[in-house]
């Protein structure tokens, strides 16, 4: 069976790619009934961006030369009371950049995501 989302995370192979393998383990973990996917596959990025979602986009994973970017489609709807967030809000996404040497605070990171993924189950349209 094809993994593509790990087929994604193998073709980094530096850093990112270990660090977006820890972020899968964390968000699979705290949303145990989230969606894995690659969406936006285009010639420029043939696998794509990895996908959760769990009704509705929870969040992407993007890689960069410098940075892995995990984007929530609703993140201003969010509490992220560790503050995780880094990165100005656009609309109503929210994102968290991960440099080389930042450390990755999976216990934060997993109530962030349960939160998401709560919020999406719970229906209704971004605030």
């Amino acid at each position: 069976m094809s993994d593509p989302v790990g087929e994604k995370i193998e073709s980094l192979g530096d850093w990112r790619g270990a660090l977006l393998a820890r972020i899968r383990r964390t968000i699979n973990d705290a949303a145990p009934g989230v969606v894995e996917e690659i969406k936006w596959r285009k010639a420029s990025n043939p696998l794509g961006v990895p996908t959760w979602s769990q009704n509705g986009i929870v969040c992407t994973g993007e890689s960069y030369k410098d940075k892995v970017k995990l984007t929530f489609m609703r993140g201003r709807d969010l509490k992220d009371a560790q503050g995780l967030f880094n990165v100005p809000a656009d609309g109503v996404r929210r994102a968290i950049d991960f440099k080389e040497a930042d450390a990755l605070d999976e216990a934060a990171l997993a109530a962030l995501v349960s939160e998401a993924a709560a919020l999406n189950l719970a229906g209704g349209k971004p605030g």
